[in-house]
């Protein structure tokens, strides 16, 4: 809304005059972004960041983000760093507990060696479960949702496209 003042010699005058605007749709903007460099791209242009700007937020170089938003997928270990830039996970959580598991390693960027630490599991018993190679017996499988369930991240069911949220900074994410 904006008001005009003028005046005449005999008294004062004001008027408004409200002008709609409509946002212009910048080229390559991701209106549903599907990659993981595709909710980069959205979250950089909605906070009008340059791309060496977000590089520096996550640790990478502007190369890194460019090959991202142009259909690269980012290494497993600058997940982290990606989800917190976002504050969102950009990809889906499976129903099933294989599928849980291997959604947990890669949102927080871990190796087989690494979640094998975790789990306490040997990273080629973990390999053949997340290849589908072989399956988990039920007990092994009730461990492995005792595991996801008593990890320190919870994190939440959020209302952007089904993705999951980080709640808040006080709860981190290992890594």
């Amino acid at each position: 809304m904006l008001t005009f003042l003028y005046y005449t010699h005999l008294k004062r005058h004001s008027f408004s005059i409200q002008i709609p605007l409509e946002k212009q749709q910048v080229p390559g903007y991701p209106e549903f972004p599907i990659t993981v460099g595709e909710h980069i791209r959205k979250k950089r242009m909605d906070l009008g960041l340059l791309q060496r700007e977000v590089a520096e937020i996550i640790g990478v170089t502007e190369s890194s983000i460019w090959n991202w938003e142009h259909g690269t997928e980012p290494e497993l270990q600058y997940n982290p760093s990606i989800i917190k830039f976002l504050g969102y996970i950009p990809f889906d959580c499976p129903d099933d507990t294989v599928g849980r598991l291997a959604w947990y390693k890669r949102a927080n960027g871990l190796t087989l060696n690494e979640l094998g630490q975790q789990m306490q599991r040997h990273p080629d018993q973990l390999q053949e479960w997340l290849s589908g190679t072989r399956f988990p017996f039920r007990k092994s499988q009730e461990r492995i949702e005792l595991f996801l369930v008593n990890q320190k991240t919870f994190l939440h069911q959020g209302k952007k496209q089904g993705h999951i949220t980080l709640p808040d900074e006080s709860m981190p994410f290992p890594g």
